[in-house]
Formats: C-alpha cells, structure tokens, sequence
C-alpha cells in the first residue's frame, strides 16, 4: 500500500486544465454542501429531544455525523487550497493532513462500535440497558479518538525527528506522502491500516452472525437490526477502501495515465463522499424514533417559511 513518489510526481504532471478544475470543485462543494446541510438537519433534530441524547445509540450515531463533517470540510478544504494555490507552506499541510487522517480512521472504528451496540440490543436485550449507557458511550467516543491519534500523530513525530526545521519552511503539493516524506511512515501506516481492516471487519462479521442467527427465530426488530448491520458492512467496505487506496492510484496510473488527474477524482468521491452520504440514510431515514422527528423539524422549517410566500403572493396580487 505504498504510494511512491512516482505517484506525486504524475499528480503534479497531470495537471487539470482551468475549465476542468472549476467543474470538478463545482461537484465537490454542492456534493458537500447537500450532504452537510442534511447532516445539520440531523443534529440539529438530536440536540432539539431528550430521547436521543440520553440513549447511546444515538449519540454514537451523531458522533459519526459529525465526525463525518468535519472530514468532509478539511478534505475538500485541502482540494480547493490543491486547486487555487497548488502549493502550500508543509506546517499548515500537516495539520489538515492530520485532520483527516483522524477523522477518516475514526469512521470504520465507529461503525465497529455501533454494530456491537446493535449487537446487544437484539442478542442481550434484558442486558442492553446496564452495558450501554450514555457515560460509557461518551467514553468510547474518546477512545476512538485516542486511537486515531495515537496512529496519526507519530507521522508528525517521526517527520520532526528525521527532517531539518528549514523544511517546514517550504511548500509542497499538499498529500500525506509530501508532509510525512520517511518511507517508515509508510510501513507503519501499512501495518496500521492492517490491524484495524482485521480487526474492525472481525468484529462486524461476528455481530452480524450472531444478529442473522437470533433474526431467524426472533421478532421483526432483530430483522431490521441485520439489515443495519449490512448497511453498516457496506459503509465500511467504502470506508475500507482508503487502506487500498494507494494501490488503486498506482494502477490507474499504469493503466490510464492520460486520465490519472480524473482517476484521482473519482477516487475521492468514491472513497471519501459516498460513504459520507449513508449515515443519514441509515438513521435518518430508516429509524422510525429518528424520522419522525425529523419529520417534525423539517415541516417546521417549511411552515417557517410559508407565512413569507404568501404574504409576498398577497403583496404582488
């Protein structure tokens, strides 16, 4: 899973054309913009009821919504500063860098911990209520973050140590390879990526076993239960492409080298947009609680709005 500096190089070769650039930033921003404004009606629907922040379920689900803004802000943050200014000051590169690199390893590690919450619900029910509370929801909230940033921050470290001040100094064409250039980066993010594809695909094949077995003998809620952790299955594996995404890059570019600019493209929007828009269709829609208050908050902003269209009607006639 290296990406060489042959990869960085045909980046910079591949250069789009002016008209290509603004299309492509056009696409990335309504993309964000439509996918954050929905996210925002989500949370907004969690913080306005008491019902969802007192149950764990919900707020590990808010947490992946907001974890999932805020990787989409820095992420497309990073593609518009690639496009306008093409180089930045490395300082500046490594903390967006780490940015996204904890909030893109965060992702895979909540929907682990969500499909064992789900787990429990349906396989231990008269347990469910003393193993998960809002307390140790919360505190799981911060052990993922301690485990993205216990796997980002020694890139930072190791960079310090082996790299001269004066490098910080300089402006690169902003990609992980260019703000952590020691090759044993690499390794250790390889090995890293490795753990966590094991671990967190053990953990959502075991939970949906044991979920697709109690569904066959049990209610319709274990049913729907197995059909979210598939949903969640699917959300990971896009999430999980990040861990092969480098070799992807490296064939695409031996394959389609004239298209290696849009085959870049079409990476991210794979790999960091589309997973990003299945959260609020996981619970935003699916979850009776979740949609009939949503339902709630959004014809509020329509009734809000209403009384202006008819008066301004009534101006005009």
């Amino acid at each position: 899973m290296n990406s060489s500096p042959a990869n960085i190089t045909a980046v910079i070769q591949y250069r789009d054309s002016f008209t290509k650039a603004v299309v492509k930033n056009m696409i990335v921003v309504v993309l964000s913009i439509s996918i954050n404004y929905i996210n925002v009606g989500l949370i907004h629907t969690f913080c306005k009821h008491q019902i969802f922040y007192m149950n764990p379920r919900y707020i590990l689900f808010i947490h992946l919504v907001v974890n999932d803004m805020l990787q989409m802000i820095v992420t497309i943050t990073l593609i518009l500063i690639i496009y306008i200014f093409y180089r930045i000051n490395v300082s500046i590169c490594c903390v967006l860098i780490l940015l996204a690199i904890f909030t893109s390893e965060n992702t895979p590690l909540n929907l682990a911990c969500m499909a064992v919450e789900c787990y429990i619900a349906i396989c231990m029910p008269l347990r469910h209520t003393q193993i998960c509370t809002v307390k140790r929801a919360v505190l799981l909230i911060g052990l993922i973050w301690m485990t993205s940033v216990i796997s980002g921050l020694p890139d930072l470290f190791i960079t310090m140590a082996t790299q001269p001040l004066s490098f910080f100094q300089t402006r690169v064409f902003c990609m992980r390879e260019t703000a952590f250039p020691n090759p044993q980066i690499t390794k250790k993010r390889d090995i890293t990526y490795m753990v966590y594809l094991i671990i967190v695909w053990l953990t959502i094949f075991y939970t949906y076993l044991r979920i697709l077995l109690t569904a066959k003998t049990a209610n319709k809620d274990a049913k729907k239960a197995q059909k979210t952790i598939l949903l969640h299955g699917f959300q990971l594996l896009l999430c999980m492409t990040t861990y092969v995404e480098p070799l992807v890059k490296s064939a695409l570019k031996k394959w389609l080298p004239e298209y290696y600019a849009d085959s870049l493209f079409a990476c991210y929007i794979v790999i960091q947009v589309l997973p990003r828009s299945i959260s609020p269709i996981i619970y935003g829609v699916r979850d009776n609680t979740f949609r009939r208050y949503l339902k709630r908050h959004m014809l509020c902003q329509f009734r809000k709005q209403k009384p202006g269209h008819q008066w301004i009607h009534a101006e005009h006639t």
